[in-house]
């Protein structure tokens, strides 16, 4: 699928159609935007309940802390 948008004069840019109902987003929903390059990726923010189970199995002990960084 390819398709574009324009930059408004008020920085606003509008998902086109085909886009938003391939990946079934809503509006109101809450995006993130993550620099890439010279790029930008646009990754909705899962819900709460999204996330139960993520790290089933996660050893709980043996994680840095923020001591230990630099």
């Amino acid at each position: 699928m390819s398709a574009t948008a324009t930059l408004s004069s008020k920085f606003q840019v509008s998902i086109p159609k085909a886009v938003r109902e391939e990946q079934r987003w809503q509006a109101g929903q809450e995006f993130v935007f993550i620099p890439k390059g010279t790029g930008v990726l646009l990754i909705p923010v899962p819900e709460l309940e999204q996330l139960a189970g993520i790290a089933k199995g996660a050893r709980k002990d043996g994680y840095r802390d923020r001591e230990d960084r630099y």
